[in-house]
């Protein structure tokens, strides 16, 4: 909580305000201006502006609290990647998740290629060790970005690779999740926005799942889900 005191530090508004409007941006169809009126109608004036300012702003924050909180996914991942457009340009977000639908992890990258690939597998194995088996596709980048795992490893060390398009069924209804919610934004004007926001909407949704441990000193409402993070006196 001292990060979010410090990043909320001068602004005029309650930090429950603003956890309220960056929870409803991020998990909801709204664009900026329609969130800006449903405050409005609430008697605060918020500009659409300051409400993006507050999204990249606390979205790191919440990342890192999460990440720290964030129950056990499971060994058995199913992995692809989705296109997601910037600046009129296509990249694309690489994803995983487990057997039940649990969120791994995700990256968004400028590329598709194995060393996109690779960089995602990294990352996902070192937040939540490495599986014992990942299912994709027959994308040829992902299969070589895990024969490069699978390389240096002994035999009885290295991941079993499974190819199904049929399996990763699962994965696809997951990104249909993500692609509904960024509708309304008409394409990111920046990477690293895109970045900061997508990673957002990605932890709102693994809060929805159930994802979230829950704290021992702090209020867990799964319908009010930032209010996790903020302590009894500040959330009253």
């Amino acid at each position: 909580m001292s990060l979010s005191r410090k990043a909320f530090k001068r602004l005029h508004y309650p930090v429950d305000i603003i956890a309220q409007c960056v929870r409803w941006y991020l998990a909801y169809a709204l664009s900026l201006r329609n969130l800006g009126e449903m405050m409005a109608e609430r008697g605060i004036v918020v500009d659409h502006s300051t409400l993006h300012r507050w999204v990249i702003r606390l979205v790191p924050l919440l990342d890192k609290a999460f990440r720290r909180h964030k129950r056990f996914v499971g060994r058995r991942w199913r992995m692809n990647e989705t296109y997601i457009k910037i600046r009129g340009r296509w990249k694309y977000l690489y994803r995983a998740v487990g057997s039940n639908g649990q969120t791994i992890d995700f990256l968004l990258t400028a590329k598709r290629d194995a060393g996109a690939a690779l960089r995602f597998f990294r990352k996902a194995i070192r937040h939540h060790g490495k599986p014992e088996m990942v299912t994709i596709d027959k994308s040829g980048a992902n299969t070589a970005a895990l024969a490069i795992l699978n390389g240096d490893k002994a035999e009885d060390e290295t991941l079993t690779v499974r190819e199904s398009k049929y399996l990763n069924n699962l994965i696809e209804q997951e990104h249909r999740n993500i692609k509904r919610r960024i509708r309304l934004m008409l394409g990111f004007k920046s990477f690293r926005r895109a970045q900061t926001i997508l990673t957002g909407i990605e932890v709102v949704h693994m809060i929805r799942k159930g994802q979230l441990q829950r704290l021992g000193g702090g209020i867990y409402h799964r319908r009010n889900s930032f209010i996790c993070w903020l302590p009894k006196k500040t959330a009253s």
